[in-house]
């Protein structure tokens, strides 16, 4: 039926163009705005990146585009990004879907109507599971005040129960709702555009054509339908009336709209008023920062400057400064609280201190790192344990007017107790008011060759075999290698499904696929958090989480606080435990010397109960750098990396800021630009140190005249080059992703150049310096960011040097961590001399413990005589829980030793699988009972409970076990392997010596003897891989024997050639050739040949196998 004419939408209210947003119609010339327009935020089924869609937008010459994702503004952020970037209007939007009413569009007005859209949009996800959204119509009509509507008026309900109508959308958004007309170049076109303004003209609504867009270009239909199919779980050619019924639902132009809708223009033009009315930008968002801590009376500056003066004199105590705080230090600190209170950032800076203040005053050890540690009043504030001033640090690094961005500090905390951290920031700001920043977890090659094969109709062992035929990064990319690894897994790549796969999953890589949440980034707000970005539940109980990441946050200036997670300091808590519990470490509870502590003051605030902290280990401990230099770092923070441990032997740190040096040293910034060896040479006195003059001595003294730190470059951009503070930050920002982002950083190099030839410098020199900055500015290291993590790296060595018994175990009790699993810890434990003791069932508890070395035996507290022994925790058996280990724990306590492996399933009431488990580790072998045996001794219950002798004690009934023959050595290594990932009586190289003997494979010690070149082949397990990425695809390996370990180096064509066993083994059969630099103390294996050492040995006796053997490795690359 026709159309029936409708009035404008508000004669009473004129269109005006938007203060700084020229009008559309006038500006752009354009006649059409998109209205209805999913990315692939509405995940599975739009199949266009916001910004593909902008772009595309503004290359039609649209007059605006609303990206109106599903139930969710996750992907605004981006598409309002890109908009900037190309000139387009952006109308903020989202498409609503209710139980009870047909799906809606929601734009944006005003900065009212999108607080309305958020908070509508966080009461269906708060309502719901993570990923779903339940809303009904008057949820709606509830939050409709500010806000454009779009209803559709298709007929295709789905199998939603609707009980309103358009006509419950008109009464609700009074004057600003319209129907949606959606046309699909069908057949059946004509018919629907009959029906569509049949159904507006009765509901009273003016139509407006909309595109239901679902990608920027028609090839990306094919990548639509096997969304759709994933979606859904069923394979494409299953999918019928599911699947649209052909390739039109993308961006189109004027002509082509016109041609879809049947020549109604008026359809298209109504577009444009309504994208004129939508004047919201995401601009418009201000962020308040909460004033809770602030006490009555005080402004948030003032409060915050109070603090910051009473921590200096703290921090800086008349004892060791008789003048008071340094002038240098007051100077700072004016400058600092000035910018501060100019940028409106006094909120923030005390929210952090609020944070840690509380973590010490529940005993959680915490440290802010990163370029917190470049700020004076952080420092002050206890929030950072490096002081700037000592430092030479750079304040700009941290925060710069120029820049006019948030500052970001990072505090990290106990891995296990951070959850006690982010629940007081929930308590204290309510749900409302407080959340996480999101990830975006995106596909990958191996997700998206599943999803894609499986939608393809491939059989699910086919899919899996090609998805695990590639790296789990992917480095095949979609070319020839992936080619490659699919004829391997015998796939033929040149079929037409073949094709198929490869095309549709290079086109699905990076796509979003789903919300998680970020490793720790608060969002906290003064008003309502949720009328700033919608806040959904998470997968963990009691958190919640915004919908923007850290990228969306940054993009709109929005603050949030790092609550980071580090396995260290749970290690080092758990070693101060010990060491308080058994009395052991007398030499810390001794009033410390003002020079103990000159460069890592103790961190201002409450500790809570804690007797030790990070400030009482001595810096200057001569037997820990001895222990440094001599490269015996395994299991310490940063330094024990194999890079790290080739290199300390040769730089010899003696003191604290070598060891700030040695961590920023080791990192593909100096590495990519050519510092590493400049400066061992010259700290090893076999190069001269020179500076072209004074100026620049003064930047780079501390590092012998190499730039090592972000900070001298920016510093050196600053003396030498007359930049401002602002200027050298902006300079570090460009060089840090230019090459990514393909950003012209041509203004800045001339800039430089011509300041340092300015100020009397050669241009060799500016050429050297510039390319110096460049080759690293990518990657460099920030020196407040080493500084902060050098205090870990005293203190964690210091404790292994020390207290290696109880260092040792904290490491063990927290695991995973670090580079090394638990096999290679307990090694370098006894390589440190301690003594370690199997997992028992009548001696460990769930964790690693500690005991008299003299003789065995649970000690629950109490003190130990110096250089105690290990005690195995039950954790380290695979598949024992901890609630059984409890259970064990307290039966023994409460009625002393287990007698039998009946008596320990009773008292502790253990399930048949716990016993077994127990008894496959040997843990019942106090009892005398070898571990088949006890294995028998687990199985069901066979006989009568236990019947009371005369004397009223219990009595086994008699069940003798059969005469069943001991494990070999080699098969109790190899069991120990299996139940716990480590062995105490040996290793599984060991019992292969023989055979590997035979085939002309040396033991790794061997290695050292050979000169340089040899060609030699080793076998050993593999510890870890790594491919850093300034190697330039090489990838390094460890493996270990029982005599040592091997480093193994995997060029770029060896990896190819052998990438299965080299990606996947867990032991290696290598040959390649001896590379050893002795003046560097450098050893390698170039490897030429290799193969899966567990392959190689099947041919061989039973006996002598790796098979069964728990082998895992570290894997970084």
């Amino acid at each position: 039926m026709p159309e029936t004419p409708h009035p404008p939408s508000r004669p009473d209210a004129p269109v005006t163009p938007r203060a700084g947003r020229p009008s559309a119609l006038t500006e752009r010339g354009a006649n059409y705005a998109e209205l209805r327009c999913r990315s692939n935020f509405t995940f599975l089924e739009g199949a266009s990146h916001p910004d593909e869609l902008v772009e595309t937008a503004a290359a039609l010459g649209y007059a605006g585009l609303a990206v109106t994702d599903v139930n969710t503004l996750a992907g605004v952020v981006r598409a309002h990004v890109a908009a900037k970037r190309v000139g387009l209007p952006l109308l903020v939007g989202a498409e609503v879907v209710c139980r009870d009413a047909p799906p809606c569009v929601l734009l944006a007005e005003t900065r009212a109507g999108y607080a309305n859209l958020s908070r509508l949009l966080t009461a269906g996800r708060r309502r719901a599971p993570k990923g779903a959204c339940d809303l009904r119509f008057s949820d709606v009509a509830a939050h409709a005040a500010g806000l454009c509507c779009g209803v559709t008026l298709t007929l295709d309900r789905e199998s939603r129960e609707e009980t309103t109508t358009p006509a419950d959308f008109r009464d609700a958004f009074p004057g600003r709702c319209w129907g949606l007309v959606e046309l699909s170049r069908g057949p059946e076109d004509r018919r629907a555009l009959a029906e569509q303004l049949a159904a507006a003209n009765a509901a009273r609504l003016p139509p407006v054509a909309a595109g239901g867009v679902l990608y920027h270009a028609p090839d990306r239909r094919f990548l639509h339908d096997v969304l759709t199919a994933t979606r859904l779980g069923r394979p494409v050619s299953e999918l019928v009336a599911e699947l649209a019924p052909n390739g039109e639902r993308h961006l189109k132009d004027r002509g082509d709209l016109l041609r879809t809708f049947h020549g109604r223009a008026d359809l298209l033009d109504r577009t444009v008023e309504i994208a004129e009315r939508c004047r919201f930008n995401l601009d418009e968002l201000r962020y308040e920062y909460p004033e809770e801590i602030v006490p009555k009376g005080e402004t948030p500056m003032g409060y915050l400057a109070r603090l910051t003066w009473a921590g200096a004199e703290k921090r800086y105590p008349r004892d060791r400064y008789p003048r008071g705080v340094p002038d240098a230090v007051k100077t700072a600190l004016g400058h600092e609280l000035w910018l501060i209170e100019k940028l409106n950032y006094a909120a923030y800076f005390l929210t952090v201190y609020d944070l840690v203040r509380f973590a010490r005053s529940r005993g959680i050890l915490c440290q802010g790192r990163g370029s917190a540690a470049n700020s004076a009043v952080c420092y002050c504030l206890g929030v950072t344990a490096v002081d700037p001033a000592e430092h030479h640090l750079f304040f700009e690094r941290f925060l710069s007017e120029e820049r006019n961005e948030p500052p970001d500090i990072d505090v990290d905390f106990e891995h296990e107790r951070r959850e006690e951290v982010i629940q007081y920031l929930y308590q204290k700001y309510g749900r409302e008011r407080a959340g996480i920043a999101a990830t975006v977890i995106t596909y990958r090659p191996r997700s998206a060759i599943r999803d894609v094969g499986k939608a393809l109709g491939l059989s699910l062992d086919r899919v899996d075999a090609l998805a695990k035929s590639i790296g789990r990064y992917g480095e095949e990319g979609c070319g020839e290698k992936l080619k490659t690894r699919f004829r391997e897994a015998a796939f033929d790549p040149d079929t037409r499904l073949a094709q198929q796969l490869i095309t549709l999953v290079r086109q699905l890589l990076g796509f979003p696929r789903h919300l998680s949440q970020h490793s720790g980034g608060m969002v906290m707000t003064r008003g309502r958090l949720d009328e700033l970005v919608p806040v959904e539940n998470a997968s963990m109980t009691d958190r919640t989480v915004v919908q923007w990441d850290k990228d969306d946050l940054e993009a709109l200036g929005l603050l949030k606080v790092d609550v980071l997670a580090l396995g260290m300091l749970t290690a080092i808590q758990k070693c101060f435990r010990l060491l308080d519990v058994h009395r052991l470490a007398p030499e810390l509870r001794r009033s410390a010397s003002p020079a103990r502590h000159a460069e890592a003051p103790r961190d201002l605030g409450v500790t809570g109960a804690n007797v030790l902290d990070l400030a009482d280990i001595p810096i200057d401990d001569a037997d820990t750098y001895r222990m440094i230099r001599r490269a015996e770092t395994a299991g310490v923070f940063q330094i024990e990396s194999r890079a790290q441990r080739a290199t300390l032997p040769r730089t010899r740190p003696e003191r604290y800021y070598d060891l700030v040096i040695e961590v920023a040293l080791i990192r593909p910034g100096p590495i990519q630009g050519g510092m590493v060896h400049p400066y061992i040479r010259r700290r090893r006195g076999e190069e001269d140190v020179t500076y072209p003059d004074d100026r620049v001595k003064a930047v780079l003294e501390r590092t012998l005249g190499v730039p090592i730190f972000q900070e001298q470059c920016m510093k050196l951009a600053e003396v030498a080059a007359g930049f401002s503070p602002g200027e050298a930050d902006q300079l570090r920002r460009a060089l840090a992703g230019w090459r990514k982002s393909g950003r012209d950083i041509g203004d800045f190099e001339r800039k430089l150049k011509d300041g340092l030839r300015a100020n009397g410098y050669e241009r060799d020199f500016a050429d050297r310096l510039f390319a110096q900055i460049q080759g690293f500015g990518e990657y460099g290291f920030p020196e407040s960011h080493a500084a902060s993590f050098a205090c870990l790296v005293v203190v964690s060595c210091y404790l292994k040097c020390r207290h290696p018994a109880a260092f040792f175990a904290a490491i063990l009790n927290s695991q995973p961590m670090g580079f090394y699993q638990p096999a290679q810890l307990v090694k370098e434990a006894k390589r440190q001399g301690v003594i370690v003791r199997p997992a028992c069932v009548n001696a460990s508890d769930w964790d690693c413990t500690l005991e008299d070395r003299n003789k065995e035996g649970h000690v629950s507290g109490g003190p130990l005589p110096e250089r105690p022994a290990l005690r195995l925790g039950l954790r380290q058996i695979a598949g024992l829980r901890e609630v059984h280990a409890e259970a064990i724990s307290r039966a023994r306590a409460a009625g002393g030793a287990f007698v039998s492996v009946a008596d320990c399933a009773r008292r502790a009431g253990l399930p048949r699988t716990a016993c077994d488990r127990l008894a496959g580790a040997g843990a019942f072998a106090s009892l005398g009972l070898a571990r088949r045996q006890a294995r028998w001794h687990a199985l069901p219950d066979r006989t009568a409970a236990p019947l009371p002798d005369a004397a009223g004690l219990e009595v086994e009934p008699s069940d003798p076990t059969p005469a069943l023959p001991n494990f070999t050595p080699h098969q109790t290594v190899i069991e120990d392997y299996a139940r716990t990932g480590l062995s105490l009586n040996g290793h599984p190289m060991a019992a292969v010596r023989d055979q590997l003997k035979t085939r002309g494979v040396l033991p790794c010690r061997r290695l050292g003897g050979l000169a340089d070149g040899t060609t030699a082949t080793v076998a050993g397990l593999v510890l870890m891989r790594q491919r850093p990425g300034s190697a330039k695809g090489v990838t390094f390996v460890t493996i270990e024997d029982e005599t040592g370990e091997t480093n193994l180096v995997l060029w770029p064509s060896v990896w190819e050639a052998f990438h299965r066993p080299a990606r996947t083994a867990g032991a290696l059969l290598v040959t390649g050739a001896v590379q050893r630099d002795d003046s560097r103390k450098t050893l390698h294996l170039v490897v030429s040949r290799l193969t899966d050492l567990r392959e190689a040995l099947r041919s061989g006796p039973a006996d002598a196998a790796l098979d069964g053997a728990r082998l895992r490795s570290r894997d970084f690359h």
